[in-house]
Formats: structure tokens, C-alpha cells, sequence
């Protein structure tokens, strides 16, 4: 190696000192972000070996014998793959396509709100469910839902949409509906925190513009405001295709206590928490999240790559 190069290497080198030390306060607020992530998200994938071993909690990891993928040849000749995969899949779809626009929408309407008061007092009760835990939201519409005395089935007879209370969560039809409603409704407004910030950046010049060329209010939104949040939904977008597989677990668990539930409900966590922990299957539950999470990087990726022909990608 050169002189030359060997000094510019120095200099390289030297700047990157220097501008670590001019920005120590940042890098005081990023590192410790950067320790927890490594702790918690990439010291655990040592544990993904469990997959491909016959674990044993009284012999420990390193002991446990080697089995390859057979726990993965289980899972995909199991009778229940096909039952987990079409529920996972349809619930995961369900919630993308009903419960991925819904914010957008909401954000939509509330920028079209004039009345400021009226306004934040929408936002305040649509932000509310968001902090309620599932434990405490699944009461609620069991609650709602009950045969004895429940609000719902009270509010159908009186209508005289149904003859008789039912009881909803023991009828599997009913079931994908209950769950996505629900979701929607807990989600919706903290999700539309996102949108409603994107809509403030958009340009207020275009509107007058459009305005005075006389485009209406539906024109604007279609015209303006759309393809002004349109990176930030392509970007949340790519985020929920990599999420594909994640069905749900605490809202899926908490709502199916019934067993006649489960040929609807019974979804890649909530069969990954049966046979992992109640079962103590740990390796064939192991090696179940890492065929999910494979799949869901997989997807993320092409997702990526689809998003980036339209100018707005992660990476």
C-alpha cells in the first residue's frame, strides 16, 4: 500500500473520530436504542437452533441431538397445516384490506373537519381503545356479545332482527367478522396519528389553487391530498405485507376460548402457543415461528421491491 493511500485512509479514519465526537449528545440518545435491539432481538437468534434439535429441558441446548428439519417435515405434514395456513392467511388478509385503509380514511375525514373542538373530541375517543388492553377489550365484547342480558343481542331483538339472543362466539360464521370489528375499532384512531401528520405537510397552496380552478372537496382529496400521503401509505404498506403472517395472537386467543372456534381461529401463534407451551413442544413450536418468520421476510422483500418502482421503498 501507497503512502498516499495509507494518509487518506488516515484521514478517513480521523474524520469519523471527530464527527463521533461532535455529535456525542446524539449518539448518546441512538446507542443505548442500538444495545437493547442487540440484547433482546439478536442474542435470542441463538435459540433458533432449537429448531433443528430434539430439545431436552433436563439435558440443556448444546446436548439435545440433532434431528435437521424434521420438525419442519411435521408442521407441513401435519393435518392441521392447511387449517392453520387459511386461517393466518385469510385473518391477515382481512385485517390488510379492512384494517389497513380504515385510518386512512378516518384521517381523511377528520382533515376535512372545520370545527376545531368537535374535531379533537373525535380524535380523543377514536385514540381512547388503543391504550385498553386486549384482556380488558375482549371483556367488553364478550360482554356485548353475551346471550344473558348482552347489549347487542338486546338491541337486535328490540329491531326485530333476530327472534332470540344468540350466542355470537360459538357460531364459527360470525367469528372473522367479531375479530376484524374489533380490531378496526381499537386500532383505528392511534393508527390514523401517522396520516393525519402526513396531511399536515402537504402544501395548503395547492389546495387554494385547486380551489380557485374549482375543484370540489372529493376532487381535492383525490387529486391533492392522496398523492400527497402516498409515501408514507407505501411505506406502511411494504411494513404490513412484511407483517402477512402475523394473524394476531392476543385478540385471536382471548376471543376463541371456545373450542368450537378454533377451525376458524386457530392461526400460526396461537398453534405456535399450544404446542410450544402447553404442550412443551418447544422445538416443533421453534421451528414453526421460524418457517413464519422466514416467509414474512420473503414477503417483505418483494414488497419492497414493488413499492421502490413507485419511488417509496424502506430500503
Amino acid at each position: 500500500m501507497s503512502t498516499r493511500t495509507e494518509d487518506v485512509l488516515l484521514t478517513k479514519n480521523s474524520n469519523v473520530v471527530v464527527r463521533f465526537i461532535r455529535q456525542w449528545d446524539i449518539q448518546l440518545m441512538v446507542w443505548p436504542a442500538l444495545v437493547l435491539i442487540f440484547i433482546f432481538s439478536y442474542l435470542p437468534m441463538y435459540g433458533i437452533i432449537t429448531a433443528f434439535k430434539e430439545y431436552n429441558v433436563l439435558v440443556g441446548m448444546n446436548a439435545s441431538p440433532w434431528v435437521g428439519l424434521q420438525h419442519f417435515r411435521d408442521f407441513f405434514n401435519s393435518p392441521d397445516f392447511n387449517r392453520i395456513m387459511r386461517n393466518t392467511i385469510v385473518i391477515s388478509s382481512l385485517k390488510l384490506l379492512i384494517g389497513f385503509p380504515a385510518p386512512i380514511f378516518l384521517a381523511l375525514m377528520l382533515n376535512e373537519v372545520k370545527n376545531r373542538y368537535f374535531k379533537n373530541f373525535v380524535q380523543s375517543i377514536t385514540y381512547l381503545p388503543f391504550f385498553i388492553s386486549w384482556v380488558i377489550v375482549t371483556g367488553l365484547v364478550i360482554s356485548m356479545l353475551s346471550v344473558d342480558n348482552g347489549s347487542i343481542n338486546i338491541a337486535l331483538e328490540r329491531v326485530g332482527a333476530i327472534d332470540g339472543p344468540l350466542n355470537w362466539l360459538s357460531i364459527k360464521e360470525y367469528f372473522w367478522a367479531i375479530l376484524i370489528t374489533t380490531n378496526v375499532w381499537k386500532d383505528i384512531g392511534f393508527n390514523s396519528i401517522v396520516f393525519i401528520a402526513a396531511i399536515a405537510g402537504v402544501d395548503p397552496h395547492l389546495y387554494e389553487a385547486a380551489e380557485m380552478d374549482g375543484a370540489g372537496r372529493i376532487k381535492r382529496i383525490f387529486l391533492i391530498t392522496l398523492p400527497g400521503i402516498m409515501p408514507v401509505v407505501v411505506i406502511f404498506l411494504v411494513l404490513a405485507i412484511g407483517n402477512l403472517l402475523n394473524a394476531g395472537f392476543e385478540d385471536i386467543l382471548l376471543l376463541s376460548k371456545n373450542p368450537i372456534l378454533w377451525k376458524v381461529s386457530d392461526v400460526i401463534d396461537t398453534y405456535v402457543y399450544r404446542n410450544g407451551i402447553e404442550n412443551m413442544r418447544y422445538s416443533f413450536a421453534t421451528a414453526i415461528g421460524l418457517f413464519k418468520a422466514v416467509i414474512n421476510v420473503v414477503l417483505l422483500v418483494l414488497a419492497n421491491r414493488l413499492a421502490r418502482r413507485w419511488g417509496s421503498s424502506l430500503w
